[in-house]
């Protein structure tokens, strides 16, 4: 039995969590408008004159046919779709047929004794299980938008109460969905993403969002088990005929025929992250925009519109310096200007960068003397010195994140750093570094090496994000993407051509002194 829905009526939350029902759950209810129907295509067997065969009928035919009022689209039974009834002896039946193509009613034949009670217990468990479990899969798949035809293999499951006369040979049932179920409708009024195909979606979770339910023989409950990587889903959009490259992302407003996306998860209170993964197919870049939701209770029977604008955060172009100059590396002639001098992608290179100190964006000279403090005093006096950036580097669990996109002078990217905010790194001390000395003055350098998975969910909000910005070098822009270069307030003791500054890459974070005449990023520390 599938549902399908197109806009929401209701919002839930202010973080653009929507449900498609109150949170009490609603029962997805089948019934026929007449007699006829009652769709009898089948697959398996089938003969309404066979004494071992009980009828069970989804969907009541004295009342008018449920559905619920989403742009007045119907709840179905879907082909191959069986259900499994336990008899008078305790045995879990699996009825003989199964529709053949989507139906919004159908009349199960199933075999077994239903004679002592005047109602049974009746399983939907799913296309693909054994007969007495369904799971909630870890890889979902759906070939084309706004399409649940999936939802039987994905771990779709659902139970119901079948009433009928006592020793009757007819029983009719209402099913009732028990896991909960994400649709996202994801948009963009970013034209460089209107270029873009949506390939899959990764909701990670705090606890587990996929599991198995093992019908329990004694009680007839369904007891949940996990299942390895449970915390995690991955929804794939793209490889079918129809959607080679993934769901178009040319709609400025939600659209469930455009793009949107059905998941099925297991009910429960969860704290997600979403992760929306989108390709340009010209250029190749493939990566993430992500969403994280706060602890919220995703409910049985329910269905929640994930609709999220995915509009990647553009950097400015602007924050490139020398060391401490009064300007940036291309005042007056930034890329977006009517006369634009600066390079916008790796490898180009224009020669009209600062030569002298009489150009405002040369770098500052200042050099006191050896083993003294030389702190900045214009564009990078406000940032942290270099005592601060060992922490970030040493003890703010530097995680690299090579999927998250972003955009800088017109060009999509993906690549940066995650750092802990300095509230949540221990010991954090302006004036002295990591290892104990005071690096203003003994001019000391170190790498360490960095994670490869970004925060989690939970974790998310106690750290900071840097973009591998690259860095500008006699006028040419090196390794965006793949690089970060960002100032320190504090110059080296030691000579008077060198400044400290913070870089990674996908592997280390190092904080060293370099010539203050490279185009490094003046960046934000958190």
């Amino acid at each position: 039995m599938k549902k399908k829905q197109e806009t929401m009526k209701k919002h839930l939350f202010k973080t653009r969590l929507l449900s498609f029902a109150s949170l009490c759950g609603i029962a997805l209810t089948f019934a026929s408008c007449a007699n006829e129907d009652v769709a009898q295509n089948t697959t398996g067997s089938e003969s309404d004159n066979d004494k071992n065969l009980t009828t069970f009928v989804a969907g009541d035919e004295a009342k008018t046919r449920t559905s619920l009022d989403y742009n007045s689209s119907d709840f179905y039974w879907e082909a191959g779709d069986y259900i499994y009834v336990k008899d008078d002896n305790g045995v879990l039946q699996k009825s003989t047929n199964a529709p053949k193509s989507k139906v919004a009613s159908f009349k199960y034949m199933v075999p077994g004794k239903f004679t002592i009670s005047s109602s049974y217990k009746v399983y939907y468990l799913g296309k693909n299980s054994n007969g007495n479990s369904v799971t909630i899969s870890t890889n979902q798949s759906q070939t084309a938008p706004d399409n649940t035809v999936h939802f039987g293999t994905a771990g779709d499951y659902g139970t119901a109460k079948a009433t009928g006369t006592l020793g009757g040979k007819s029983f009719s049932f209402q099913l009732e969905h028990q896991a909960a179920y994400l649709v996202f409708l994801p948009y963009t009024s970013n034209t460089i993403l209107h270029n873009c195909y949506l390939t899959k979606i990764e909701v990670s979770s705090d606890n587990d969002i996929a599991g198995t339910y093992t019908v329990n023989p004694t009680t007839g409950a369904l007891d949940a088990s996990a299942v390895t990587g449970g915390d995690k889903i991955v929804l794939a959009t793209r490889g079918s005929s129809s959607n080679p490259n993934g769901f178009p992302l040319t709609n400025n407003t939600a659209s469930i025929a455009t793009n949107g996306a059905y998941m099925v998860i297991k009910p429960g209170a969860h704290t997600l992250k979403v992760r929306y993964w989108l390709k340009d197919v010209v250029t190749n870049v493939e990566g993430t925009i992500t969403k994280t939701y706060p602890s919220s209770l995703y409910t049985s029977n329910t269905y929640y519109d994930m609709k999220i604008s995915l509009d990647v955060k553009d950097y400015s172009g602007y924050g490139y310096y020398l060391w401490d100059a009064r300007e940036n590396y291309w005042s007056g002639h930034e890329w977006d200007r009517a006369d634009p001098w600066q390079p916008v992608l790796n490898n180009q290179r224009s020669n009209n960068y600062a030569k002298d100190y009489t150009d405002p964006r040369y770098f500052n000279k200042l050099f006191p003397g050896y083993r003294i403090s030389n702190p900045a005093t214009h564009s990078c006096a406000s940032l942290p010195n270099v005592n601060e950036m060992t922490w970030y580097a040493a003890a703010g669990d530097p995680r690299w994140d090579g999927d998250e996109l972003w955009t800088t002078m017109g060009h999509l990217y993906k690549g940066g750093m995650w750092f802990k905010k300095k509230a949540n790194i221990s010991g954090y001390n302006p004036n002295t570094a990591v290892d104990g000395s005071d690096w203003r003055t003994t001019g000391k350098s170190q790498k360490w090496f960095v994670s490869q998975t970004p925060p989690s969910a939970a974790d998310k909000g106690n750290y900071f994000y840097l973009p591998a910005f690259g860095w500008y070098s006699a006028g040419m822009l090196h390794l965006v993407g793949t690089h970060g270069c960002y100032w320190s307030s504090s110059a080296s003791p030691w000579y008077n051509y060198l400044a400290f500054g913070l870089c990674f890459s996908n592997d280390y974070v190092y904080v060293t002194d370099d010539g203050r005449g490279n185009g490094y990023r003046v960046g934000t520390f958190e």
